[in-house]
């Protein structure tokens, strides 16, 4: 399918999106960022990688491979939230009240889970700004096939290696991603035909500046991973390259699970997030791996709200919400439009609203300028 270019989108198109009422005052307090606990979710989560990571080295020297191979599936776990979570909060700038905190987290988490945050920071304004409307977001597509074919389970549960890439935030596996990291180091896209490619070539050709980031990022993480790789051969240290290089790879599960419901099975081309975004309740722990994500719904409505403030949002708005699914919930509504999707592929589920729900508001302009704010993301050219 052809699509207009993005620049002539930006000027022509504009989505009238709804957002529940919330009063300004409100929003500015939950908009408020803090380090305290920015250190506690970003410093704990580079603590649980530190602590799994050694744990695995430590197991690795005293040969216990029963106990080296579950410390791999935990620091696997960890390290895979490294990779479109934890990043992709930092991206938005609303984590760290201190912003050089902020930009250096973002820089070890992208190191980590070989993230481009150059090229995520367009497609993600475009995302938000745009959301499931694929002449400006087609950093997701609908339908979405919520997969669970053995091949591809297994390797979540073990190491993701052969998957393709589904959207430009993601590269795929392990070899899918060093393949896409080894041609962005040279300026090369793929084939239009695969629409990953064809939305990273419409957002390079829109932010030139950001393009040329993103050769230099792909560079450096080419030469951190290689450098890792260089001291495993030379000092025999094999799993230097386990815990730093490839542990984004491994046990995907998780993250599988519990990020794919974020618009899986919903509706495109509405202007209402209700309808086209889902929110979940999870566990504390998973909450945390998660950078309170599971609130995709409300992050999406107010996008500069800091992660952690995202479940008091909620409370704050919650007669005009859906009900937040679970886990399981979300993927039987997700299998079952599956189903449908394949009798009928126009079908898409329509999220029942409460009895309190509102379709209508009248906006203050003071309102308006907070809601549209999506933190630090948008680079120089989409501000």
């Amino acid at each position: 399918m052809s699509y207009p270019p993005l620049a002539d989108v930006r000027k022509t198109f504009r989505v009238d999106w709804y957002r529940s009422p919330i009063p300004g005052a409100k929003l500015r307090e939950l908009s408020r960022r803090s380090d305290r606990q920015a250190w506690i979710q970003a410093g704990g989560h580079m603590a649980l990688f530190i602590l799994t990571g050694a744990l695995v080295f430590h197991f690795w020297t005293l040969q216990l491979w029963g106990a080296f191979l579950a410390a791999l599936f935990c620091h696997g776990t960890v390290t895979s939230f490294m990779r479109g979570v934890a990043a992709h909060e930092l991206g938005h700038g609303t984590v760290f009240r201190t912003k050089w905190l902020n930009r250096v987290f973002l820089y070890l988490f992208s190191l980590m889970g070989w993230w481009d945050h150059h090229d995520y920071s367009s497609s993600h304004t475009y995302h938000h700004r745009y959301t499931l409307h694929p002449e400006g977001d087609r950093e997701v597509l609908l339908p979405i096939e919520p997969t669970l074919a053995s091949t591809f389970v297994l390797q979540l549960f073990t190491i993701n290696l052969l998957t393709k890439p589904r959207r430009i935030l993601d590269k795929g596996g392990l070899i899918s991603t060093v393949v896409v990291t080894l041609q962005a180091a040279f300026g090369v896209v793929g084939p239009d035909r695969v629409p990953v490619f064809e939305w990273r070539r419409a957002l390079h050709v829109d932010q030139p500046e950001e393009f040329r980031k993103s050769v230099r990022w792909s560079r450096i993480l080419l030469l951190f991973h290689g450098s890792i790789l260089v001291i495993a051969i030379a000092s025999g240290l094999w799993v230097l390259p386990l815990i730093f290089s490839t542990a984004s790879f491994t046990a995907n599960a998780l993250r599988y699970f519990i990020a794919l419901p974020q618009h899986c099975g919903l509706r495109d081309n509405v202007n209402d997030f209700r309808k086209s975004v889902r929110s979940m309740r999870v566990n504390p722990l998973f909450s945390f791996l998660y950078w309170r994500m599971e609130w995709h719904l409300e992050h999406h409505m107010y996008a500069g709200v800091p992660c952690y403030n995202l479940p008091k949002l909620y409370e704050a708005v919650a007669d005009d919400m859906p009900e937040p699914r679970t886990l399981i919930g979300a993927w039987k509504e997700m299998r079952m439009t599956w189903r449908k999707q394949k009798e009928d592929p126009g079908y898409q589920f329509d999220t029942p609203l409460p009895p309190t729900a509102r379709r209508v508001r009248s906006e203050e302009p003071e309102e308006i300028e907070l809601e549209s704010s999506i933190g630090d993301l948008a680079p120089a050219g989409l501000q």
